[in-house]
This record gives C-alpha cells, sequence and structure tokens, in this order.
C-alpha cells in the first residue's frame, strides 16, 4: 500500500459531522495530540512502572497518529505523499551529510522548523 492509498482509505472513516477545512484540522491535531500521549503512557510505563512494551499496542496506537496525521495532510489540500517529500527535503536541508550529533549541535535553526 503507497500513502494516497492509505490516505484514500482510511479517511473513508472520517465523521460526516465535521464539515469545514477548519473543522477537519483541528480535530486532526486534537486527535494527533491525544493519540500520541497514548503511545508516550506506554513507554513511561515500559520504563517507569515496570510494564513490559507492549509493541502490537504501540504499532496500533502509532496508527491511529498516522490516520490523524492523513486528516490533517488532507484538510489543507496536501497527500501524504507529498507531506513526506516536504519533510525529506527539509531533513536533506538539515543535515545533507546525515545525521551527526556535531551537526545537530551546529546548524543554523530555520524559521519554518
Amino acid at each position: 500500500m503507497d500513502a494516497l492509498d492509505y490516505q484514500k482509505r482510511a479517511l473513508k472513516t472520517l465523521s460526516g459531522s465535521i464539515t469545514s477545512s477548519q473543522g477537519e484540522l483541528t480535530n486532526a491535531v486534537l486527535g494527533l495530540t491525544g493519540e500520541a500521549g497514548e503511545c508516550a503512557d506506554l513507554l513511561k510505563k515500559h520504563l517507569y512502572h515496570g510494564h513490559a512494551l507492549d509493541t502490537w499496542k504501540m504499532a496500533r496506537e502509532l496508527g491511529d497518529v498516522l490516520w490523524y496525521i492523513a486528516l490533517a495532510a488532507y484538510s489543507m489540500g496536501y497527500g501524504l505523499d507529498e507531506i513526506m517529500t516536504l519533510n525529506l527535503d527539509k531533513l536533506a536541508a538539515r543535515y545533507p551529510q546525515g545525521f551527526t550529533t556535531e551537526a545537530s549541535l551546529n546548524r543554523e535553526e530555520e524559521e519554518d522548523a
């Protein structure tokens, strides 16, 4: 499956009660923070509460994160493939030789980082 196929299929489950791109973006960003929080909670429980890391549950929560990213991109008129390309371009400009700690410590901050 490619990114656009995922995005199209995933967004078939979008609630019909959201009627504007602003509403879609708001739902996406709020949902994204909630789902990312669930991922963080799983890791916190593993690191500090003695729980085994449930990678199956983490993978399912990451899928929820991806769903909200797909919705956010769609609400702004982007395909997931475009978001992925924009990110790779940003990373290549930031770390043209690949990531190193030295490059990270000494890079200039971009305005739209």
